[in-house]
């Protein structure tokens, strides 16, 4: 059994190929139009795996842009996507689901099957951090793959609002000019966005096992400080699974399930 899940997001447009139920091959590019990126990451993800478009039994499209995937079968939301992906990773144990992506932060409860049970969505206040960061990066002229390793690096540093992203950012501008030195502009940034981030799972509740999936799992100056203000275990990340594409695997495993 063939099937394929599509996450269209704010960012970036993720591909995921599912074999007789494991993950065969996947896909990432940037979203610049739903339709478009989706077909993109979609055909290189069957290149990969050495498949055409024809042996997929069903295709489920998801995200922000999910609506504008012509050749998608069915859709589903990202919170259901989430779910389902993240406990066909770390199993049946997962409770809790942090999802932070480029432009919103979610966080979902769900049962040991990957079903979503209720969940809360970032405010305007918690959105773009990923966007920012990328923003940050190019102020300070550091690459963005390597800013959390950067935070990490860095000692003490200076306490920025957690209010808003975009304020902090501002907040951040002042420092560029008093030359703040780069690793403690990325550290108290980072703080204060995992406070941020921190500030929603709280109001949500975190119920173990807890995870997080999305683009700033990749980040570990977000994850380390966001699992100290938590004071929760978290299931570790899988050496084997990059979790940007966490949302994508749920939308795959319901096509799984629609194939039936």
């Amino acid at each position: 059994m063939i099937s394929a899940g599509i996450d269209v997001g704010a960012v970036s447009t993720k591909a995921v190929i599912l074999v007789d139920g494991e993950p065969r091959a996947s896909a990432q590019t940037p979203t610049l139009g739903p339709e478009a990126s989706a077909a993109a990451a979609f055909d290189t993800a069957l290149a990969r795996a050495g498949l055409r478009r024809e042996d997929v039994r069903c295709v489920v499209a998801t995200g922000r842009g999910r609506a504008r995937v012509s050749f998608a079968t069915r859709t589903v939301t990202e919170i259901a996507g989430a779910a389902a992906g993240a406990v066909r990773i770390w199993g049946p144990s997962v409770r809790t689901v942090l999802d932070a992506g480029g432009e919103s932060c979610r966080v979902i409860h769900c049962t040991e099957r990957g079903r979503a049970t209720s969940f809360l969505w970032n405010d305007k206040c918690a959105a773009g951090i990923g966007r920012s960061l990328e923003t940050l990066a190019g102020m300070i002229n550091v690459d963005v793959t390597g800013i959390g390793e950067l935070a990490l690096r860095a000692g003490e540093s200076p306490r920025l609002s957690d209010f808003c992203a975009v304020y902090a950012l501002s907040e951040l501008l002042d420092l560029v000019r008093s030359k703040v030195p780069a690793e403690q502009l990325v550290a108290a940034y980072h703080d204060a966005m995992a406070r941020r981030i921190s500030t929603l799972v709280g109001r949500a509740g975190v119920t173990k096992s807890f995870v997080i999936v999305g683009g700033l799992a990749r980040n570990a100056g977000i994850v380390n400080r966001v699992d100290a203000l938590l004071k929760v275990d978290r299931l570790a990340a899988k050496p084997d699974w990059d979790p940007v594409f966490t949302v994508a695997l749920g939308a795959a495993v319901f096509a799984e399930g629609f194939s039936r």
